[in-house]
C-alpha cells in the first residue's frame, strides 16, 4: 500500500491535470480507484479517533496504576496474582484483535503497540510475581526468562518488533550474566550465558526468516558476533595461546562473511523455499547484510588496533584466578567455527567452478587475505612483541580496505560503500595526524586537505556516477 502522503499529493496533482486538460475523466477515475482517493478522509478521521483513544487509554491506565499502587499491599496475594494475569491477557487479547481484525491502519498500529505493551507487562509480571512469592535470584535470570517469553510471542505472531525486543532483553541478560560468570557465580542459567552465540544464532536467525525482517537479521548477526567475541575474550583471559588468539581475531569476521542461506538446508531448492515468503516473493538477501557487517567489523577492528599505543603492551593477560569453567565456552566457538569452515569451503568450491577472477576489490579472496594478515600479525606480536610491526601492518590494511571500498563504490554506484570507504580513509588520516607529535601547521594542512577531498569527491560522485541499474546494457 502506498503512503498516505503520496496518495494525497497524487490526488492534488491529478485534479490539477484534469482541470488543465492533460488527462481526461476516465484516467482520473482510474487513478482515484487505483489509489483510493475517497478513503483518504476516512483514514484521517480514524487516525484522529485512534489518537484520542490512545491518549484516553494512557490517562486511564495511569489512573488504574495509581489506584493499584495505593492499595497493592492491602490486597491478598492471590488477588494480586490474578490481577496481573488478567491485565496481561486483556492487553494482549485486545492488541491481537485490533492487529488482526481492525479495518484501518491506525487500528492495526494501535493493536501492534498494545502487543508491545503486553510484552513489557510480561516483564513486570515476572518481577512482581517473584517478589510476592519471595523467589530471589540473579537479575540476568529475570531478563533471560523475559526474553524467552517475548520470543515465544514473536514466533507465534510473526512480529519482528517483538523479536527485536526479545533480542535486546537477551543481550542485557548476557552482559549481566557474563559479569556474574567472571565472579564465579554458579547457576543453572549460566549454561545459557556460556553458549549465548549458539542460542542467538539458533533462536533469532530463524525468526528473522520467519518474519522476513532484514533489521532483525542484522541485529541478530551483530548479537551473535558480539557474544562470540565476548566468549573469545573470556577464553583469552584464562589462556592466551596462539591458536586462541588466531580464533579470536579471525572467527567473527570470517563467520559473518561466509554466511549463506544454505546453512539451514542441505540442498538449494529447500534453501530457496526457506528464504521465500508464503506469498511467493523472492528470497531476502540476508547474505549481503551479513557481508556488510563482516566488512564493518573488520574495519572497526583494524582501525582500533592501528594505534601505536595499543602495541606497547601484550594484548591478553592472564586472570589471577583462571576459571575452571573456561573450557565450557569452547562449545559455541567450535560449532560456529565449523559453520564458518563449511561456508568458506563452499566459497572456495564456487570460485573454482566459476574459473574467473572477481571484478570487485572487496571479494572473498581479499577479505580472506586481510583476515589472515591481521591474525598473523596479532600472533607475531604476542609471541615476539615487536611494537613497530603491528601499527605499520594494520595501518596499511586500513588504507587498503578504505581504497577498495571507494573503488567498488565508484564502480557499482553505491553511496554507502563509497562514503564508508571515504569515512574510514579520512578518520584514519586524521587519527594518525593527531596521534603522532606533528607540527600544528602539518595538522592544519592535513585537516584542510581531508575536508577539501571530501567535498571534491562527493561532488564528483554525485555528478558522474549513475545508479547500478542504469549501467546495465539495454536489451536489444
Amino acid at each position: 500500500m502506498d503512503s498516505e502522503k503520496f496518495r494525497r499529493q497524487l490526488r492534488q496533482e491529478s485534479e490539477q491535470w484534469w482541470q488543465e486538460g492533460l488527462i481526461d475523466t476516465s484516467v482520473y477515475e482510474t487513478l482515484a480507484q487505483r489509489y483510493q482517493f475517497q478513503a483518504l478522509e476516512g483514514e484521517a478521521k480514524s487516525r484522529f479517533v485512534v489518537i484520542l483513544l490512545s491518549l484516553g487509554g494512557i490517562l486511564l491506565g495511569l489512573g488504574v496504576i495509581t489506584y493499584v499502587a495505593a492499595n497493592w499491599q492491602g490486597w491478598p496475594r492471590e488477588f494480586r496474582t490474578l490481577l496481573l494475569f488478567a491485565l496481561f491477557v486483556a492487553v494482549n487479547g485486545a492488541g491481537f484483535y485490533l492487529w488482526r481484525r481492525s479495518p484501518s491502519q491506525g487500528g492495526q498500529r494501535l493493536g501492534h503497540a498494545m502487543l508491545l505493551l503486553g510484552a513489557l507487562i510480561l516483564g513486570a509480571n515476572l518481577g512482581l510475581t517473584s517478589q510476592m512469592f519471595h523467589q530471589s535470584g540473579n537479575l540476568y535470570e529475570l531478563y533471560l526468562v523475559w526474553s524467552l517469553g517475548v520470543l515465544a510471542m514473536a514466533y507465534g505472531l510473526r512480529l519482528a518488533s517483538l523479536g527485536v525486543l526479545s533480542l535486546g532483553l537477551m543481550v542485557v541478560g548476557y552482559f549481566l550474566g557474563a559479569s556474574d560468570w567472571s565472579s564465579g557465580t554458579i547457576s543453572g542459567w549460566m549454561i545459557l550465558i556460556e553458549q549465548m552465540p549458539l542460542v542467538m544464532a539458533g533462536l533469532f536467525v530463524p525468526l528473522a526468516y520467519r518474519c522476513r525482517s532484514r533489521v532483525l537479521f542484522g541485529l541478530a548477526a551483530v548479537g551473535v558476533a558480539v557474544s562470540l567475541q565476548g566468549n573469545l575474550g573470556l577464553l583469552l583471559s584464562a589462556d592466551s595461546s596462539w591458536w586462541r588468539i588466531a580464533i579470536a581475531v579471525a572467527l567473527p569476521p570470517a563467520l559473518l562473511w561466509s554466511y549463506t542461506d544454505q546453512i539451514w538446508q542441505w540442498d538449494q531448492p529447500k534453501a530457496m523455499r526457506l528464504t521465500a515468503s508464503p506469498t511467493g516473493q523472492p528470497p531476502l538477501p540476508f547474505q549481503a547484510i551479513s557481508r556488510v557487517l563482516a566488512v564493518t567489523a573488520l574495519s572497526l577492528f583494524l582501525y582500533i588496533v592501528s594505534f601505536h599505543w595499543v602495541w606497547q603492551f601484550r594484548w591478553f593477560g592472564y586472570l589471577t584466578n583462571p576459571s575452571e569453567r573456561a573450557n565450557s565456552l569452547l562449545l559455541s566457538v567450535v560449532v560456529l567455527g565449523l559453520i564458518a569452515v563449511w561456508g568458506w569451503a563452499k566459497i572456495v568450491r564456487q570460485g573454482i567452478s566459476q574459473r574467473q577472477l572477481p571484478i570487485h576489490f572487496i571479494n572473498s579472496g581479499s577479505v580472506l587475505a586481510c583476515i589472515a594478515l591481521a591474525t598473523g600479525t596479532a600472533i607475531w606480536h604476542e609471541m615476539v612483541t615487536v611494537p613497530t610491526i603491528g601499527p605499520v601492518v594494520y595501518n596499511l590494511l586500513v588504507f587498503c580496505l578504505a581504497l577498495a571500498l571507494i573503488r567498488d563504490g565508484l564502480a557499482l554506484g553505491t553511496r554507502g560503500m563509497f562514503w564508508g570507504g571515504m569515512t574510514l580513509l579520512v578518520i584514519s588520516i586524521m587519527s594518525r595526524t593527531l596521534e603522532y607529535n606533528t607540527d600544528l601547521l602539518l595538522k592544519a594542512l592535513a585537516f584542510a586537505l581531508c575536508g577539501a577531498g571530501i567535498i571534491i569527491a562527493g561532488l564528483w560522485f554525485e555528478r558522474h556516477i549513475k545508479p547500478a541499474h542504469t549501467l546495465q546494457e539495454k536489451p536489444r
